[in-house]
């Protein structure tokens, strides 16, 4: 049951996505954009902390 669940959810997932991008192009390029500087920041403060705990954590 709990695989019909996830595919439904995978479905719906990729619906939406389609959805954004035939109607509204622009938007989605945007919250494409979005998607990579938030993995973009978080890449940067796990580089930031492991250079803190190098540092002996100062």
């Amino acid at each position: 049951m709990a695989v019909n669940a996830k595919k439904v959810a995978v479905y719906v997932l990729v619906v939406f996505a389609l959805y954004v991008i035939i109607t509204d192009p622009a938007k989605a390029a945007d919250y494409v954009q979005i998607g990579f500087q938030g993995i973009s920041d978080a890449a940067r403060a796990l580089g930031d902390f492991a250079t803190w705990v190098a540092n002996g954590g100062k």
